[in-house]
C-alpha cells in the first residue's frame, strides 16, 4: 500500500478541517477537548484503550504537540492580491511548482521488515518506542488540519498560496498516515478522526502562526536529519526500519520551512520593526525550551537510538538556530556559554516537577511543593528572553521594503 492510501485509510470518515471561528476576536486560547470514559482496557504496555487496538490519547500538558487554528480571514487578507497589489509573488510561484512535482509521492512504501522489527522490540523499549511514534503522528496531523484549512480559505485571495498550503497538508497527511500505520505494528492505532475532534486548540495569530509553523518545521529538519545521520553512522541502532525513510522525509520539513520564510520575504513588515524581533526572539525560544524539556523527559528513547540526549538537542538547537538566522531578524545567541547552563537547569526543575507529580501527596501539597520548581523554569525563561541575541536575518529584506514602501 502506498503512502496516499494509507494517509487516506487512517483520516477515512473525519472531516479534514481545522475548528471554524465564529468571530475573528475570540480567545487566545479554547478548549474542545472532552475527557475520555475511563476504560477497563489496557495494552500489554499499560496504555489505555478507547477500545480494541485504539489508544486513548496521551494526556494533554504544555510538552505535547498543540493543535493550532487562527484568524483565518485575517489570513486571506494578508495574502489577497486584490489588497496587497505589491505583493511579492516570483519565489511563492516557483516554490508552487516545487510542490507539484512531489518528489516523495512513491517514497513512503512499506516492507515487511517493519512488522518484524517491531515485534522484537519489547520491555520498556517497546512503550517509548509508541509514545514516540504517538507525538509524531499527533504534530504530524496537527499541520495538516492547519494546512488543509489555510489552503480551503485561501483559494480565493490567493490562490497559489493556497495550494501551496493544500500541498503542504498532503504532505503532512502521508507522514501522520504513515506514523498511524508504524503504530499498527505495535497492534495499536490512534483514532485521528476523534482527535481532531477533541484537541485543545491554540489560537494565534496569522504573523505568530507563520512564525511557529516556520520553526516546528526547520525543527524537525535538524531532528530528522540528525537521527538518519546518527543511525547511517551507527547501524547496529537500528531498531525500526522507519528511520531510514528520514532522509527524504526531512526533506519535506525543510520544503515547508522554505515556504514559509517566502512567506515571511512576501510581507517585510513582519521581519523589519521592534515588534518582529522580540516575538522572533520569543518564538525560537519557546521551540527550543519545550523540545529540550520534552526530550529530557525521556531520554531513554534516544538512549535506544545510542544517541546521548543532551548532545542530540544541543545539536539540533543550535543547527535550527543557524538556519533561522538567515530569515528572523533576531534570534538567540545559543552558542553563548551560558544558554545551555540555562536550560540544563531548567531540566532539573522539570524533573522535579514531574516527581513530585508521580506522589501520593495530596493535591495542594504537591502544588506548593511545585512552587519552587516553576519559579526557577519561570526565571530561566525570562533570563533567556533577556539574554545575549544576533541582530541578523535576510540581507535584503530591509532594501526591499525601501523600494516596495
Amino acid at each position: 500500500m502506498n503512502s496516499v492510501s494509507i494517509a487516506q485509510k487512517n483520516f477515512r470518515g473525519s472531516v479534514a478541517v481545522a475548528p471554524q471561528q465564529k468571530s475573528a476576536r475570540f480567545p487566545a486560547r479554547r478548549t474542545v477537548a472532552r475527557r475520555v470514559q475511563a476504560s477497563a482496557q489496557v495494552s500489554d504496555e499499560g496504555f489505555e484503550l478507547m477500545r480494541k487496538g485504539v489508544k486513548v490519547a496521551a494526556e494533554e500538558t504544555i510538552l505535547t504537540p498543540r493543535f493550532y487554528t487562527t484568524d483565518f480571514d485575517e489570513m486571506a487578507d494578508l495574502f489577497d492580491l486584490d489588497k496587497n497589489p505589491n505583493l511579492r509573488m516570483d519565489e511563492l510561484e516557483a516554490m508552487l511548482n516545487e510542490f507539484r512535482r512531489d518528489y516523495n509521492q512513491t517514497h513512503f512504501v512499506r516492507n515487511d521488515t517493519f512488522k518484524a522489527a517491531a515485534d522484537k522490540i519489547s520491555g520498556p523499549t517497546r512503550k517509548i518506542f509508541i509514545e514516540f511514534l504517538e507525538r509524531s503522528c499527533t504534530a504530524e496531523f496537527s499541520g495538516f488540519l492547519l494546512y488543509k484549512e489555510l489552503g480551503r480559505r485561501l483559494k480565493d485571495s490567493n490562490p497559489v498560496v493556497a495550494e501551496i498550503f493544500t500541498l503542504l497538508s498532503r504532505d503532512e497527511a502521508r507522514h501522520a498516515g504513515f506514523i498511524n500505520k508504524a503504530l499498527s505494528d505495535f497492534n495499536l492505532a490512534l483514532d485521528l478522526g476523534f482527535l481532531q475532534k477533541n484537541r485543545t486548540y491554540t489560537f494565534f495569530k496569522p504573523k505568530f502562526i507563520v512564525y511557529a509553523t516556520y520553526l516546528s518545521e526547520k525543527i524537525g529538519y535538524w531532528r530528522y536529519i540528525s537521527i538518519y545521520r546518527h543511525l547511517q553512522r551507527n547501524p547496529d541502532n537500528q531498531l525500526y526500519p522507519m528511520f531510514e525513510y528520514f532522509e527524504n522525509w526531512c526533506q519535506d520539513e525543510s520544503r515547508h520551512g522554505d515556504f514559509l520564510a517566502a512567506v515571511l520575504k512576501a510581507r517585510p513588515e513582519l521581519l523589519n520593526d521592534f515588534q518582529a524581533r522580540m516575538w522572533s526572539r520569543f518564538f525560537c525560544l519557546s521551540v527550543y525550551i519545550t523540545m529540550y524539556l520534552n526530550d529530557h523527559q525521556r531520554t531513554a528513547f534516544y538512549e535506544s537510538l545510542g544517541m546521548e540526549t543532551t548532545k542530540f538537542n544541543q545539536h539540533v538547537i543550535v543547527e535550527t538556530n543557524r538556519t533561522t538566522e538567515r530569515i528572523f531578524p533576531e534570534v538567540p545567541d545559543v552558542e553563548h556559554p551560558e544558554f545551555f547552563n540555562i536550560l540544563d537547569k531548567m531540566v532539573e526543575c522539570n524533573q522535579k516537577i514531574v516527581d513530585i507529580g508521580k506522589s501520593n501527596a495530596p493535591d495542594f501539597v504537591k502544588t506548593l511543593q511545585k512552587l519552587p520548581a516553576i519559579l526557577g523554569i519561570a526565571t530561566g525563561c525570562l533570563s533567556l528572553f533577556f539574554g545575549p541575541t544576533k541582530r541578523v536575518g535576510s540581507a535584503d529584506i530591509e532594501e526591499e521594503m525601501a523600494v516596495q514602501y
